[in-house]
């Protein structure tokens, strides 16, 4: 039988707050959620699973008052019947509520307080600030039902409840928890359902009835932020983007409204920065930037101390290359790196002849060997350049012809570069304010070069095991994207060189690159491309592509039809079509069995199982001497 009351005007609560992160440190968005908790609790005990930096430990000291560490087992749910324990029963019953919260969700984005106002008044025994609707059957089971329950990133207790003999046995009978679907079946589905079996009486600030989806706080969260919900959780900017595209969820309408209520996004950005896959995160935040070609925010009052660090290999390209430059909007330091003496005799009497009043300083490098082209140029030649300090901005483009390509690609691809990065100077002084409007932005490219190029669907080639392998060396924990990487394909950039340090600060050599005669994927040059947003990212330095708007009407139009003509083999959401696709085999003109495994698990999935049995052993022979004869795929281009 529930005795619930409503929260006593002088209550007393106590938040325990289950905090993991893989690096041990704690972002900002951590310290203001707790900062803006402390008035509504009198005692904030943290529990860490896992490390902490010294720096973490600091910046969650200045805001709890308990900062407990504890092996990184068990999840949130044994962290939580740890941190119980640690306190103590008798101390945990001087509270009249206790909040079990953790590090899953941004807030407050609205404010906390008219929520506390309005379950204060409740007599409840229990309340949660979002509820997951019942679902049948059960997606971790797939039998039964999984019941309506309040969401495990922000569970209130009243004394009522957690004084009770049934409080104790549940979290006394907790079985070891050590898997994301344990911890989902054992505790945060179950939790609601259980008390309430008992007669314990709950509520929920932000009931899922108001909302059309069954789990509002993923699916509504704007409508849940217009009506007043302090919580934003993290997952929709890490989530599978097809899910997303499914249900039209728009991340960066998620930011623009937590913007329009107060919440600085940049918290959002930098820690999703550090977490989420760089192209899963440009998707679900839409971090495409389409910029106009009439200058609209640059302050030129900001200074903005700028070096140029280009490679001519090409020296017949001297003159286009610094048109393209000149759009920069303030004065600039030029560094070109080139392989002779007499290319750089003719770059330089290019430059003497022209003199740009833009080019403040220049200086002409002769590279001695080509190994690694402009990425060596960079990371090498130009070394003293991006460690220097001098500057706030790197701009690193490079002459480009892409001869071992069809003339129309490579003359495509060109433009797909410089006209994306240095289009006019307004595109570009636009493309420079958002290094003034985002502290915490890093890298700015254009986007995966597509047309002529069979870079969607693979573009890490030959090179996601030696990324991994230089990664896991340079200390990047920036979670890698599976198909493709957000990379800028052609190593043309703009950015921050203190977002590139994990990479300019190593003591790279000519020799570590192959020769110009193996310039191909797998090299160290086509890795350090594919390195550019993860090495920014784990310094918590976010990415953005961007694009003029003819190259985005050119780009849209050719990738509408090419999903267009997919999507007739495979009818649905892409969700379903790539579900399908994966499962059944590539819909491929040149592989006749794939081809047979995806109609018939499709059109005729009973006579698909019956023929699976066959079809085993030939699989094998098939794919000895397809291996033989198939051609390989392009390898990319820089």
């Amino acid at each position: 039988m529930s005795t619930a009351t409503k929260f006593p005007v002088d209550g007393r609560r106590v938040i325990f707050y289950l905090f993991y992160d893989p690096r041990g440190i704690v972002d900002e968005y951590v310290t203001y959620k707790l900062e803006r908790l402390r008035q509504h609790a009198e005692h904030i005990f943290v529990v860490v699973n896992g490390d902490l930096t010294d720096e973490g430990r600091a910046a969650l000291e200045s805001v709890a008052d308990t900062v407990w560490l504890r092996e990184n087992v068990g999840f949130d749910v044994w962290g939580y019947k740890s941190a119980l324990e640690e306190f103590g029963q008798e101390r945990v019953e001087a509270y009249d509520e206790l909040i079990l919260m953790n590090y899953t969700f941004f807030g407050p984005v609205r404010p906390f307080e008219p929520v506390f106002e309005r379950m204060n008044e409740l007599e409840v025994d229990f309340w949660g600030m979002t509820m997951h609707g019942a679902v049948d059957p059960n997606p971790y089971t797939n039998e039964d039902v999984m019941h309506a329950h309040i969401q495990s990133h922000w569970i209130t207790v009243r004394r009522s409840m957690f004084a009770s003999d049934e409080w104790k046995s549940y979290w006394r009978e907790m079985p070891m928890i050590t898997s994301y679907v344990d911890s989902i079946l054992s505790h945060e589905s179950k939790f609601t359902h259980h008390f309430e079996t008992f007669g314990f009486e709950k509520a929920v600030a932000f009931p899922p009835e108001d909302y059309p989806a069954a789990h509002p706080a993923f699916d509504n969260a704007t409508m849940l932020l217009d009506d007043g919900c302090p919580v934003l959780k993290r997952r929709p900017f890490f989530h599978e983007p097809l899910y997303l595209d499914r249900e039209a969820i728009i991340g960066r309408w998620l930011l623009d409204s937590a913007e329009s209520y107060g919440y600085p996004v940049s918290l959002i950005l930098t820690n999703m920065a550090h977490n989420a896959q760089p192209k899963v995160l440009n998707t679900n935040a839409s971090m495409l930037e389409i910029l106009p070609e009439a200058e609209t925010g640059f302050d030129r009052t900001q200074q903005m101390r700028i070096a140029a660090i280009v490679h001519i290999f090409y020296d017949d390209m001297t003159d286009e290359l610094i048109d393209k430059l000149i759009t920069l909007p303030t004065p600039f330091d030029l560094y070109i790196t080139t392989t002779d003496e007499a290319k750089a005799e003719l770059i330089r009497e290019v430059i003497e002849r022209r003199s740009e009043p833009l080019i403040a300083a220049y200086e002409v490098r002769v590279m001695p060997s080509n190994r690694g082209r402009d990425l060596s140029g960079f990371f090498v030649a130009a070394r003293d350049v991006t460690l220097s300090g001098k500057y706030d901005i790197l701009v690193k483009i490079h002459s480009k012809k892409t001869v071992q390509q069809a003339p129309n690609a490579g003359y495509f691809f060109k433009r797909q570069q410089f006209d994306n990065l240095l289009n006019s100077p307004g595109y570009t002084a636009n493309l420079l304010s958002l290094f003034q409007r985002e502290p915490g932005l890093g890298v700015v490219f254009p986007p995966t070069i597509h047309i002529g190029y069979p870079t969607l669907g693979g573009a890490w080639f030959a090179n996601r095991k030696p990324a991994a392998a230089l990664f896991k060396k340079l200390g990047i924990r920036v979670p890698l994207d599976g198909v493709s990487p957000l990379a800028p394909f052609g190593a043309m950039f703009i950015a921050r060189p203190e977002a590139l340090t994990l990479l300019t600060q190593v003591d790279w050599q000519y020799e570590d690159y192959d020769l110009e005669s193996n310039h191909t994927d797998g090299s160290l040059a086509h890795v350090q491309e594919r390195a550019v947003s993860y090495a920014a990212g784990e310094l918590g330095f976010h990415t953005r592509t961007v694009a003029n708007a003819e190259y985005a009407s050119i780009s849209h139009t050719f990738l509408e039809w090419k999903l267009d003509q997919l999507g007739a083999a495979i009818p649905g959401y892409a969700i379903d079509q790539v579900h399908l696709a994966r499962n059944g085999g590539w819909m491929d003109t040149s592989d006749p069995v794939g081809f047979a495994k995806l109609y018939l698990s499709r059109h005729r999935p009973v006579l698909g199982a019956v023929l699976r049995f066959g079809y085993i052993p030939f699989r094998f022979g098939y794919r000895v001497l397809r291996k033989v004869t198939r051609r390989s795929p392009k390898p990319s281009d820089d």
